[in-house]
């Protein structure tokens, strides 16, 4: 894997995006959109999670957060561990999931390719962690991840999207408590 997608500095303020394989748009339905905010929930209470931005796209993630135990790199392999397999369970157990065999079938054939996965692969492997040095570079990426939404069409302003932090931005409250940038 190349330098960029490594976490170097364990204390730093980070930017990551991370996708569903094959960019399946699993995150379609409020159920496992809501898996993941528990997750991030959980992890905020018990695992050392500072959460500071956040949005849930269809098919992908996007964060800014940091570790206060220093390891990044654990803390957002354990929140994909975690999400991996409560969503593949939710989609299974899901009724009207019109589309379970074929994400099921999508997702054995992801693990079937890696030595990493036994069974079911759901995130794709790489997290594109970016380090956020600067005033700068923090207002940059946190402006992207909450006009995620609106540059893809699904509401007009930031703030109408549930799954994001941007209403936490706009005097509103959201989903998620945060820390403060």
């Amino acid at each position: 894997m190349s330098r960029k997608y490594k976490f170097y500095n364990k204390e730093g303020l980070y930017f990551v995006s991370f996708a569903t394989v094959y960019w399946i748009d699993v995150f379609v339905r409020p159920i496992y959109c809501d898996i993941m905010v528990d997750s991030l929930i959980y992890c905020k209470q018990n695992l050392g999670l500072e959460l500071y931005c956040w949005c849930i796209m269809p098919s992908h993630i996007h964060l800014i957060f940091s570790a206060k135990n220093h390891n990044p790199d654990i803390l957002l392999g354990r929140i994909k561990e975690y999400t991996s397999k409560e969503i593949v369970k939710a989609i299974k157990e899901n009724s009207q999931e019109s589309r379970k065999e074929w994400m099921l079938w999508m997702f054995e054939r992801a693990g079937l390719k890696s030595s990493k996965v036994k069974g079911y692969q759901f995130w794709q492997h790489n997290n594109k962690p970016v380090e956020l040095w600067s005033t700068a570079v923090i207002e940059q990426k946190a402006d992207y991840l909450h006009n995620n939404p609106v540059a893809a069409g699904f509401v007009n302003e930031a703030w109408h999207w549930k799954y994001s932090s941007a209403i936490d931005y706009s005097g509103g409250k959201g989903l998620i408590d945060l820390d403060e940038l």
